[in-house]
Formats: structure tokens, sequence, C-alpha cells
């Protein structure tokens, strides 16, 4: 069905056969990868322009001979700070499994080396057909997803411990940095968990002619790691509304204490401006003790106010 090496040496088609079976990958497609695509195996245009863009949802579609998937896998961006989904699409037939994808999921681009390199490894992931590669590769890059999730349990429990420290401009960076990564993880895996679901419950002769292939369970361990990103969501939520009541806290402890401290210079103002003004005849203004008397008022205002604030409980 592959026109020849030459061809493929000069797209990004790289190609495995064992027995029957035929494993295409395209790392980064390109049109004329597509183009190849469609001379050889006539798939559906949409579908292969579907490949060369971003699909916000994955999607399964069944034609006659061949089974079209498109899945989205979590991949962490260390600049970003934040986990977007990665695209593969991929083209099952009976005697043929089609993958393309950016490079960026690593068990993908390993199980594909690891089949060109060994033949133990194509008779184990490839000698039982096109579905059970299929399944392989996914229960692979769903497997892939747990060190992901595990990194944000940890800074989740950074998160914690940060929370009850003073930094608070990088306290709220930091947590709006994290929610926003458990959402985007969120949003990938309940996406994913409805394809595997679908090629479970699905009518596709292809992947049903195959009993060691089932789909349900990479669905169920999809909801296990939505589960604990909702457990995750939960707690990060809570360390905000912790980290907004202790800032709160903070600046009203702030605003109170200069509040006081205006008040108390208030009437001391007050009186230091009065017995400022240049007039003759005003109280003490000729005794040769008048600074000392008047601090000595502004000291006792001041021991009072005190009191009083204390008694109050607003110091």
């Amino acid at each position: 069905m592959v026109k020849s090496e030459l061809a493929q040496e000069k797209l990004h088609v790289r190609s495995i056969t064992w027995q029957k079976l035929t494993w295409l990958d395209i790392e980064q497609p390109t049109q004329s990868d597509t183009e190849f695509l469609k001379q050889n195996y006539h798939f559906d245009d949409l579908e292969l322009e579907d490949c060369l863009r971003r699909v916000h949802r994955p999607k399964i579609d069944e034609h006659e001979g061949y089974v079209f998937v498109m899945s989205h896998f979590p991949v962490f961006r260390r600049r970003a700070r934040v986990t977007f989904p990665s695209q593969v699409s991929l083209f099952l037939g009976e005697d043929y499994l089609i993958t393309l994808h950016e490079g960026d999921l690593d068990p993908l681009q390993k199980l594909f080396k690891d089949c060109q390199a060994d033949q133990a490894a194509q008779s184990e992931y490839m000698g039982l057909g096109s579905a059970h590669l299929l399944y392989h590769i996914f229960d692979l890059l769903v497997s892939y997803c747990f060190p992901i999730l595990n990194k944000i349990g940890d800074n989740v429990e950074k998160m914690e411990e940060q929370v009850f420290g003073h930094a608070v401009r990088e306290t709220v960076r930091d947590i709006s940095v994290l929610r926003r990564d458990i959402i985007s993880f969120r949003r990938i895996m309940k996406s994913q968990t409805e394809v595997f679901e679908l090629l479970e419950q699905g009518d596709y002769p292809i992947l049903k002619e195959k009993p060691e292939v089932h789909f349900g369970d990479l669905a169920g361990h999809c909801q296990k790691i939505r589960d604990e990103l909702d457990d995750y969501k939960e707690v990060v939520e809570g360390l905000n509304d912790t980290h907004n009541t202790l800032a709160s806290f903070q600046t009203n402890a702030v605003v109170r204490a200069l509040t006081i401290i205006s008040t108390i210079m208030l009437p001391l103002t007050l009186i230091a401006s009065i017995f400022g003004m240049h007039f003759e005849h005003l109280p003490l203004s000729q005794s040769p003790t008048a600074f000392i008397t008047v601090m000595l008022i502004m000291v006792v205002i001041l021991i009072s106010m005190l009191s009083l604030f204390r008694l109050r409980r607003w110091l």
C-alpha cells in the first residue's frame, strides 16, 4: 500500500512492518504528508485537514475499512508552568495503524523507536494486530499522565506551606498558575475519557474482534485522574480562600495600626499647633517652663488614649 521507501524519505513518514501489520508514524505532519496519505489510503479530506490544525475536542469517525480517532494527551511545559494538550491523530485499519503527532509525547516516540530497533518489541506490540497496537499506545499515554498528576500533587503540598508565608504577591501568582494547570489538565482528561468510553461501547468491528482490547480500563484510569484533579482543585480553592483571609487580616491589622496612630497624633498635633502660634497672650506663652508643661500635657493625653484603646481592646 505504501508507494516506496524513497517517497517516505522525502516526507516525515516512518514505517515499521511486522508480518501483515504496518505502522506509519508521522511527526509534525505537513501538507505533503497528508497528500501522501490521501494518495495511498484515500482518507477523508476533512480528517486529513484536522491532522494539520488544532482540534479543540477529541472525536471518533468510522468509515468503511478504517476508524479515525483524534486524541489529546497532557504535556507539561516548564516555561509556561501549565499543562497543554498534545494532539494525536490515528487512522486504524485492519492491517495498518497511522499516527500523526507533534513529537512531544515521549512514550509514543519511545515505543516506535523500540519497535524499530527490536524484533521482540515488534512481536509483542504489533503481533496481535492493529487494535492491540492502538490499545498499547493509549495505555502508555495514559500511564504518562500519572507522573504529571504526581507533580501537581507535589505543587499543591508546597502551596499549602507557602500560603502561611509572607510573600503575598508570589503566593497569589503561584496559586493562579496552579489552578490554571489543574483546570487545563482536567479539561484534557474529561474529553479523552469520553473517547475511551465510545471506543469501548461503540460498534467498531475492527476493535470488537480483539477480546484482549479493553478501552473501558483506560476510561477508568482517566476517571481516576479526573477525581484526583477534582480533589486538587478543591484544595487549591480552599488555599486561595485561606490566603485571601490571611491577606485581608494583615491588611486590616495595618489599617488599624495606622488609624490608631493618626487618632493619637491628632490631639497632639492640635496642641502643638496652638502653642506654636505667635501670640503674646497665650497661656504659658511667657512662662520659662512652657515647653516642659506642653510636653507633659501631650504625654498625659498620649497615655490616656493608649489606656482607653487597650481597655476597649483596640490594641
